[in-house]
């Protein structure tokens, strides 16, 4: 679509060059002197070209404004060269003696400009005051859907998952990213502090990874709000103007947008809603990496962040423990597992064997379990869940 307007605009321009190239308006001007045809012809070819550039920026320009500005400019204009129109025919009928027929063109002309110059001006600032559903639906828009727009903010492109969600094209629309967002951007990239330096390197890369795949709409918008200081602020106030979606991992900006009436996709929510379920009874084969907050609690990470706490594992830290999941909280700001060690969890577990019930379980590995494997899991569960019954009949 971007290439074929493209290719419009370069064969307009071409064309009113070549218009005037043939026609030479500026073969009867005086101003240019004893110059030959040739060299007046291309002037003309010139002038015609600088014309449809204009005309292209004029349009370019039309095309981000909203219907009510167009009707309303339009409106305006036709009003002010009405004006214009009637007070050049005062200035004509007055007499030569008293205004040269020179001065009276010049009068005509230049109000001409001024007045439907200011009409356009005031009529497209005005033209939101348009109440459209008056015209009894002639302008209705209610066969057009709604532009989806999403605004990126500085710390979901330098997190660098949000690349990825747009190239599996779950997130639909056109991406949003202001001037001010990529200032700060540079910013950052060209910070003292090596670590900053390295995440601004990192949001460049990946606004260049979104721009390099032709599957995603991005735009650059210029649009800036000089009165406000804060880049949040910022970005809440053009969610404002688009009606726009703000795409953002920063907590506090998801919660103030959310107060200012800005609706906010934030990341690690659908990390979050994304990640592998698991439910009570389950076991697992965790790494325990340091003491919890609780007495004698240890704590665990998965690979995907996820926190898991186990009860009595204070003595297995920097050890590989296998775990049987007691309970799982969901938050906002994540998930958090809850479990306890098996050895804690069924009495009939034998340490030196590395077996349950003296069975040899497939995911057997020099005496521990191996809890990724398929057999570890469906053994170990199906018991873990037969004690538990159990437990609760007593």
């Amino acid at each position: 679509m971007k290439l074929d307007i493209l290719i419009i605009r370069i064969g307009f321009i071409v064309l009113l060059a070549l218009i005037g190239f043939l026609l030479n308006p500026l073969a009867e001007v005086r101003s240019l002197g004893e110059t030959n045809v040739l060299t007046r012809r291309i002037f003309s070819a010139l002038l015609g070209s600088i014309i449809a550039a204009f005309v292209v920026g004029f349009e370019m320009r039309v095309r981000r404004a909203t219907l009510k500005t167009l009707i309303g400019a339009a409106i305006g204009s036709i009003l002010g060269i009405v004006g214009a129109f009637l007070i050049g025919v005062l200035i004509s009928i007055q007499k030569v003696e008293a205004v040269p027929a020179e001065m009276q063109t010049f009068l005509t002309i230049s109000l001409a400009f001024f007045m439907g110059y200011i009409g356009l001006v005031v009529g497209g600032a005005k033209g939101e005051f348009i109440d459209l559903s008056a015209l009894g639906g002639i302008f209705s828009d209610k066969n057009l859907t709604k532009p989806d727009y999403k605004v990126l903010d500085t710390s979901v492109i330098i997190d660098g998952r949000i690349a990825d969600v747009a190239e599996t094209g779950f997130l639909g629309g056109t991406l949003i990213i202001p001037q001010f967002i990529l200032t700060e951007l540079q910013q950052v990239a060209d910070s003292a502090d090596s670590s900053k330096r390295q995440r601004g390197r990192r949001g460049l890369d990946m606004l260049q990874r979104l721009r390099n795949n032709s599957n995603i709409d991005i735009q650059i918008v210029e649009t800036d709000f000089p009165a406000i200081k804060e880049v949040d602020l910022k970005l809440i106030e053009l969610g404002k103007q688009l009606e726009a979606v703000i795409i953002t991992n920063d907590f506090n900006l998801n919660k103030v947008s959310q107060l200012r009436g800005v609706s906010v996709l934030n990341v690690n929510e659908l990390a979050n809603a994304l990640k592998p379920v698991v439910l009570p009874g389950e076991a697992m084969r965790v790494f325990i990496l340091k003491e919890g907050k609780e007495y004698n609690q240890g704590v665990a990470y998965l690979d995907d962040g996820t926190m898991v706490v186990v009860d009595n594992a204070r003595k297995l830290i920097g050890k590989t423990a296998d775990v049987a999941v007691t309970s799982v909280l969901q938050t906002t700001a994540g998930k958090m597992i809850f479990g306890r060690l098996w050895e804690d969890r069924n009495e009939n577990y034998e340490p030196s064997s590395g077996t349950l019930n003296g069975a040899n379980n497939g995911g057997e590995t020099n005496g521990i379990h191996n809890s990724r494997t398929p057999g570890f899991r469906k053994t170990t569960t199906q018991e873990l869940r037969q004690t538990a019954i159990v437990e609760e009949l007593e």
